[in-house]
């Protein structure tokens, strides 16, 4: 024992209880402080989140006095448990995804058990030994059609969640073993407490402190536009930079310092349309009318994605040091920074026209402006063309140009969108207080950092943004 305890001493190890038990609280007391710091952030980045918490707290308080007030038990009894459920399962963060779930479950919850209570009464009807072939010849014909009718895309997006809760009642129903004037009287009673629950979660998410998946959706487009504006404005001048003696010069100093946040908009497409298919089911409110053309906002995002993929297009020929005749950059620096400016501005504008509801109006001039210096550069390049100089050495910036000419196309078209957009969404003056510009997800002015990345598909980047908002 003595030898075994001097081999210690001479390794340094020692046996110290208190030692552990005091890094097992040190790891606890971390952990603790890392959940913490978590939860406050999560609740920083959407403070909406912390009142749908709420929201829910108040639902589910509401719905479990059918257990604690014994006159509303006493007549629901155990199906005051379908309230409970329907409102943990429908209450969505969002007023349309809580209406479409509620509408859905009820409105299938109706169908499925009144075709269960027909079907059953017609195997009642046909008697005792041939009810298990009808019940099970009807069950095995909604499970097909109702599995099949799921694949439809419209039915996918809008009503998918419906369908899937009408094959389960249906089922539940037809095999449940009641007689009909029983399954009747449980019908009853679930569909109440059913309809309830759904009503709760209907009022709640629309009168306290309501999240409208629309407005995120117009707040999305008009975010994903600045994005891009920024990028733009800020390319022309770091891409084509003037040495201290003059010479015009490209490459990637300062260009990676800037474009960034063309990512964040690639990665919106999933979200437009889910917000947009929740916004379908939203009443009229404030500056959205009834039957508000949602579908606009999905074209006007396509072609924002066009445009980032255009910008992120250019990031191939950002990562190293272009080798052209500087007589060359001088010839086409005005016209390719011209375009990149105006484009972004044209952007600027567009994104604050969707903000405040008000038709685009000195869109026009930065449009107009971003053409003529197109044209200004397809003057530079003939001449160039017709000189026979190194047109080698040039690819890069005549790839580089050629993407800049594309971008302006596309900010024409985006343009055409939003002004359709208007017409039909019936844009006025400036909706004062409609959408805060101050709001976190809109950038007016950003520090865009660029790090050299690949993806699956080739030379891609990752990139991030930091950005304050301003009046």
């Amino acid at each position: 024992m003595e030898t075994e305890l001097q081999g210690q001493e001479k390794t340094g190890i020692t046996i110290d209880g208190s030692g552990c038990i005091k890094a097992v609280f040190a790891k606890i007391n971390a952990t603790a402080l890392d959940l913490a710091k978590k939860t406050k952030q999560v609740g920083q980045d959407d403070p909406r989140r912390i009142v749908h918490s709420l929201k829910v707290g108040l639902a589910l308080t509401l719905v479990s006095f059918f257990y604690y007030a014994r006159p509303l038990y006493n007549g629901f009894e155990s199906s005051g448990m379908w309230a409970v459920m329907t409102v943990v399962v429908v209450f969505e963060f969002t007023v349309g995804a809580t209406l479409s779930k509620s509408l859905n479950r009820c409105l299938a919850t109706i169908l499925a058990g009144a075709l269960g209570v027909g079907v059953n009464q017609l195997g009642f009807l046909v008697g005792e030994k041939q009810e298990p072939i009808i019940l099970g010849l009807f069950v095995f014909l909604i499970a097909v059609a109702s599995t099949y009718t799921r694949f439809f895309p419209h039915v996918k997006a809008r009503y998918d969640y419906g369908v899937m809760i009408f094959l389960l009642t249906f089922s539940l129903v037809s095999i449940s073993g009641y007689k009909v004037d029983e399954i009747v009287e449980l019908a009853h009673h679930r569909l109440s407490t059913i309809l309830l629950g759904g009503l709760i979660c209907i009022i709640i998410s629309v009168f306290v402190c309501p999240v409208w998946a629309g407005q995120d959706l117009h707040t999305l487009v008009a975010t994903n536009l600045e994005l891009l504006s920024n990028c733009l404005e800020g390319f022309g001048s770091d891409y084509f930079r003037v040495s201290r003696d003059g010479n015009s010069t490209m490459g990637p100093k300062k260009v990676k310092s800037f474009i960034h946040g063309y990512k964040r908009v690639l990665n919106t497409r999933t979200t437009e349309e889910s917000l947009a298919n929740f916004a379908w089911w939203e009443p009229g409110h404030g500056s959205f009318l009834f039957r508000h053309p949602w579908k606009q906002y999905l074209e006007i995002g396509v072609l924002t994605r066009q445009c980032a993929y255009h910008i992120e297009a250019l990031n191939a020929y950002l990562n190293f040091e272009i080798q052209a005749p500087p007589e060359f950059h001088r010839k086409i620096q005005q016209p390719c920074m011209k375009m990149s400016l105006e484009s972004g501005k044209a952007l600027k504008e567009l994104a604050l026209a969707i903000k405040t509801f008000a038709p685009p109006s000195s869109v026009d001039v930065h449009i107009e402006s971003s053409k003529r210096a197109v044209d200004e550069l397809k003057t530079v390049l003939e001449a160039v063309s017709r000189k026979g100089d190194d047109l080698l050495g040039m690819i890069p910036s005549l790839i580089v140009s050629s993407i800049l000419t594309n971008i302006v196309k596309c900010v024409e078209k985006i343009d055409e969108s939003i002004h359709e957009l208007s017409r039909q969404a019936q844009f006025k003056n400036a909706v004062v207080g409609t959408i805060s510009p101050d709001k976190p997800g809109l950038l007016h002015r950003g520090i865009v950092k660029l790090i050299n990345g690949h993806d699956g598909d080739g030379n891609h980047v990752i990139v991030s943004v930091h950005g304050t908002s301003s009046d």
